[in-house]
């Protein structure tokens, strides 16, 4: 649930409908917070999880706590002041109590996910050093004080709310209290100063907090060895009583068989089994299509291979058609990604498995080229092979999956609703800006990431790297004179732009990313008649994906901009002629073909398609008067681009590229062989 808004004027905080601390906090913690000091009297870990939402994207939080003391702990510390030892006692003996208090505080806490979600996240916290809580030995210490201190260049420096309520969700949420906001900044420079005055004589009890936790409370996660062992045999049982190599398996002669190919292929096998489907993702290089043939042979009924064209032509040794013949796989017919409506002519009952190269291209549900796979793998086992299965989100995951499982009553184990799954990680990431808020954005696809890979991928993905295949089967390699060549680290290459040059680019990337419309590639945004949300999306994706396509052109190369610039122009008069003619032309049709192509950064293949879908044709009248408007506006900003860029002579990037090139010794020993150069490009 997100924190309720508050009106930003309040003043007095009494935790009645709409005044209450915690949506207060949810309002002042949000971006513009860097950090937050609280001074309580008591605060209650278990209470956490109703705070620390807020506190996602703090800087760092620091919590002083009023030393709860039992009348045994009192006369401990009246002693060791009378000695002058009060230093010594009072922090052991606060950190002794702290820890008591904190397990009897969580043995009693409710069973709940949220509590143990928020004490798993408190814990993470103290450890990356983002929390830090001390107890300030003393039985005085009573006040409530909250201090906020604002990024700078912030509408003022910070605020301080005091008053009655305590760090728990009683004092949060539940208790009726009473809390005043101060907004004068001599108010929160008092505080703050008091603060740091009592935080530094203060006792540092983030170790006892977190070794409570892990070690001896409710939520602590004990792992004997003899349960591990047990847990380690019952989830390889099956595995440990299956052969161990491939029996009844024909290679080519030359071919080397390899210990890594073959468990691939019986791990493949029995996931198939289990599950219906399977991911062949080991990283490029090791070999998919290979292991593809050797699982076709372990696999009884018809198969169907469906791969991009380039990928089947028999001239290409290592195509699809011309390894399983090599290896003598029989039944089995071969198809292009971009024919798949022909195969719901045939017989599709007649195949048993489905192997799909590059699944990765399906991994969007909603357009038809998913839904005609998704009727062609219906009851069928189906291999999945990509090296990236995962592009954008975890949503990627599960269009494939759904190729093969049931999206809301999956056999995966503990995770019968997929759907609900991904949804639930998708929903993490709502609100968050990649670039405004990088920082939490990235974290959270991490924690996505290793979700999707513990609870669904471990079940059903083949993945090893070439690191892990030379660790734990570099014997078996080298025993057949094979071993992965070794790489160097990439070096970073830079260059200069002239005072014009940065100029010219500067202006172009301004122009391209806050100016341009990019309406030609959107033409139903602008129509008046009736569409589906689909339809709509579909142009909304196209023109982002031409936005980024022109936007690595002008990164890549000048020259590759300057074509680009040219095809961007020529398009551009050829739509707006033919809508002064009275036609807009439409391409709904193959939009899944323009998204394939912009994935292959095809542009003048996307335009040629563009050209000739012309299937569709809408009159212009029923078009908004801001089309021809924002085209005709793109279209000026394309000519004022060209227009600068006639101004640039010269590729900066390229000439230092070529001059690295002649200095490197490397490559100018008498042409060496042993060495190869490869060049990456990031934006």
């Amino acid at each position: 649930m997100k924190p309720q808004q508050v009106s930003s004027g309040l003043t007095f905080l009494t935790n009645e409908p709409g005044t209450s601390l915690r949506d207060r906090f949810g309002v002042l913690l949000g971006d513009d917070t860097r950090y937050f000091d609280c001074l309580v009297g008591y605060f209650f870990i278990s209470g956490f999880y109703k705070l620390y939402p807020a506190l996602e994207t703090v800087e760092k939080v620091r919590i002083l706590v009023g030393l709860k003391t039992d009348r045994a702990a009192y006369d401990l510390l009246q002693r060791a002041k009378e000695k002058g030892e009060l230093a010594l006692m009072s922090h052991a003996s606060t950190k002794e109590q702290v820890a008591a208090d904190v397990l009897a505080e969580l043995e009693k806490s409710p069973d709940s996910v949220d509590i143990e979600t928020g004490v798993h996240k408190f814990v993470e916290w103290v450890r990356s050093g983002k929390l830090e809580i001390k107890a300030h030995p003393s039985e005085n210490l009573h006040a409530k004080v909250y201090i906020m201190t604002f990024a700078e260049g912030d509408r003022d420096k910070g605020r301080v709310i005091t008053g009655s309520s305590n760090l728990t969700q009683a004092g949060l949420q539940d208790n009726l209290e009473f809390n005043v906001e101060l907004k004068n900044r001599s108010d929160y420079e008092f505080a703050l100063a008091k603060f740091n005055e009592l935080w530094a004589v203060a006792v540092d009890i983030s170790k006892p907090y977190e070794d409570i936790i892990t070690n001896k409370s409710p939520f602590a996660q004990f792992t004997p060895y003899e349960l591990y062992l047990k847990f380690l045999y019952e989830y390889f049982r099956n595995e440990l009583n299956r052969p161990s190599e491939l029996e009844g398996i024909y290679v080519p002669v030359g071919f080397k068989k390899l210990k890594y190919q073959e468990e691939a292929v019986l791990n493949a096998r029995k996931v198939l089994d289990e599950y219906g489907g399977v991911f062949l993702s080991d990283v490029v290089g090791l070999g998919k299509t290979y292991m593809s043939a050797l699982l076709a042979q372990q696999l009884d009924g018809r198969s169907l291979v469906i791969a991009p064209p380039h990928l089947l032509d028999q001239d290409k040794r290592g195509s699809w058609p011309n390894v399983f013949g090599d290896f003598q796989v029989r039944q089995t017919d071969f198809a292009s990604v971009g024919k798949l409506d022909d195969l719901l002519e045939r017989d599709l009952a007649k195949y048993t498995n489905v192997f799909i190269d590059e699944s990765h291209r399906f991994r969007t549900e909603t357009n038809q080229t998913y839904e005609t796979l998704a009727q062609i793998c219906r009851g069928k086992r189906v291999i999945l092979v990509s090296a990236t299965p995962l592009n954008n989100t975890p949503r990627d995951i599960l269009s494939q999956v759904k190729l093969f499982q049931n999206g809301k009553n999956s056999t995966i184990p503990n995770l019968r609703n997929l759907e609900a799954f991904f949804t639930g990680l998708a929903k993490k990431l709502d609100g968050l800006d990649r670039l405004h808020d990088r920082e939490v954005y990235f974290k959270t696809v991490q924690v996505n990431a290793k979700a999707t890979r513990e609870r669904v991928l471990k079940y059903l993905m083949i993945r090893r790297t070439r690191s892990e295949i030379d660790k734990y089967y570099g014997i078996d390699m080298r025993a057949q004179g094979l071993k992965f060549p070794e790489v160097t680290d990439p070096e970073p290459l830079f260059y200069k732009f002239s005072k014009t040059e940065n100029e010219v680019f500067s202006e172009t990337i301004r122009l391209l990313a806050s100016e341009f419309k990019y309406a030609r590639y959107k033409p139903l945004l602008y129509y008046g008649g009736e569409l589906v949300e689909r339809e709509l999306q579909g142009q909304r994706n196209l023109a982002k994906f031409m936005k980024i396509l022109i936007v690595k052109r002008l990164e890549s190369s000048f020259s590759a901009f300057r074509l680009t610039l040219d095809r961007f122009l020529y398009s551009y008069q050829r739509v707006i002629s033919e809508f002064r003619k009275g036609n807009v032309y439409i391409s709904k049709k193959h939009i899944h073909k323009v998204f394939e192509l912009l994935e292959d950064d095809d542009q003048e293949g996307i335009e040629g398609l563009l050209a000739e879908d012309k299937a569709e044709r809408l009159s212009a009248k029923d078009f908004k008067a801001d089309f021809i408007r924002d085209l005709e506006r793109d279209l000026d900003i394309l000519r004022r681009i060209h227009t600068l860029w006639e101004k640039i002579t010269r590729d900066p990037k390229w000439e230092a590229f070529r001059d690295k090139l002649k200095a490197e010794p490397r490559l100018n020993k008498g042409g060496s062989p042993r060495f190869r150069v490869g060049k990456f490009e990031a934006f």
